[in-house]
């Protein structure tokens, strides 16, 4: 028998609604999820224009209800992180180590929009009477979700619920970049271009891989600040007049010895600034390109000169059960900063307010929380 459960409908007109939908018992592969917590991100306000409506919501954290006939690793009350990059572990990539980019089910690589066939049945979530995608084939900002089973990984920690809604996207694009795409050495010098909740992660990456000089780049004075609390060691407070950040970078070459950092992570999302790690890097350094812009930018080849590696990574190499678990055992020791990364918590009927705090660059991190 469906549930009755209030949720985050996207319209695809730019808008959204908060509305029932009826979602379905599990089928045989499948898990019903109760959603405690879904972390908000700009995806989440992309997704509102993807021209469909669809269950909004991407990363989040719950307790399982209901499972499948077939499903043998969880039991009912197990607490699960939802991924969203659920690989299939037998196409040409995931037998390769790329379990991010799946031939078969990924909403980027395999899929468009949010959404790629074959996941969790999509007539086990209807509003009004008709079929509803899921974004990101999860759709956690509704009181309850079905998944595929792939989706979940268990949560063996006491950590708070929103803190747990986080890794799923944020934290594992920033921490992964550093560690899995960039595999930064200890000793080394990183520059961070951004330091919202992503380029947070980044700098606690480069701190956890013992990078020795860590310099955090932003035009917003509050966010430097915190930047240095999740461990840069030093601060750039950049010009909006900067062009490509190119006196930023000037000042970057003078704290590195005159030659530029080892890694540059750009996690700003904006276009005009997806040649800017290059202008900061050392010859044959590594400028890693974490925000995802997927739009035509300009690049002068003489940013290259000479050796240098620019790399555009998904989702930093997400292994979820082998990189979550990870996150999590990091937060248990204390070395990972999550609890301190929410800004405010809100919910679902505040979601235009938590958009509105996000957009204004108010918060790190937003969560939607769920009684």
């Amino acid at each position: 028998m469906a549930i009755q459960s209030k949720a985050a409908i996207a319209k695809g007109d730019g808008s959204f609604i908060i509305d029932t939908v009826a979602v379905a018992a599990p089928q045989a592969d499948e898990i019903l999820i109760k959603v405690k917590a879904a972390g908000l991100c700009h995806t989440d306000h992309d997704s509102l224009t993807w021209g469909k409506p669809i269950v909004m919501g991407h990363e989040g954290a719950g307790i399982i209800e209901k499972l499948g006939s077939e499903v043998a690793d969880f039991q009912v009350g197990d607490k699960v992180i939802l991924n969203w990059a659920t690989p299939c572990m037998t196409c040409f990539q995931c037998q390769e180590g790329n379990q991010h980019i799946c031939e078969n089910n990924s909403p980027v690589t395999a899929g468009g929009n949010g959404y790629t066939p074959g996941h969790a049945h999509l007539a086990g979530t209807q509003w009004n009477g008709q079929p509803i995608e899921r974004s990101f084939n999860i759709g956690t900002l509704s009181e309850y979700t079905l998944v595929k089973a792939s989706a979940c990984v268990k949560l063996s920690s006491d950590m708070p619920m929103p803190s747990a809604s986080i890794i799923s996207c944020g934290v594992m694009t920033g921490y992964g970049s550093v560690i899995n795409s960039a595999k930064l050495a200890a000793g080394s010098s990183a520059v961070i271009l951004g330091t919202g909740g992503v380029g947070l992660n980044v700098i606690q990456g480069a701190r956890i891989s013992g990078a020795a000089q860590i310099i955090a780049i932003d035009i917003n004075p509050e966010r430097l600040e915190m930047a240095k609390k999740f461990g840069a060691t030093h601060t750039i407070l950049a010009d909006q007049a900067d062009r490509g950040l190119m006196q930023a970078a000037e000042q970057v070459k003078a704290m590195t010895e005159g030659r530029g950092a080892d890694y540059a992570f750009e996690c700003t999302a904006i276009p005009a600034l997806g040649a800017a790690p290059l202008a900061m890097i050392r010859n044959a350094g590594t400028a890693i390109q974490v925000s995802g812009i997927e739009e035509e930018i300009t690049i002068d080849m003489r940013l290259f000169e000479w050796d240098k590696i620019y790399i555009n990574p998904l989702y930093g190499k997400c292994r979820p059960q082998v990189d979550f678990p990870k996150l999590v055992n990091l937060y248990d020791k204390g070395d990972l900063m999550l609890d301190e990364m929410i800004t405010r918590t809100y919910p679902l009927n505040k979601l235009q307010e938590a958009f509105d705090d996000m957009l204004a660059g108010r918060n790190a991190k937003g969560v939607i929380v769920f009684d």
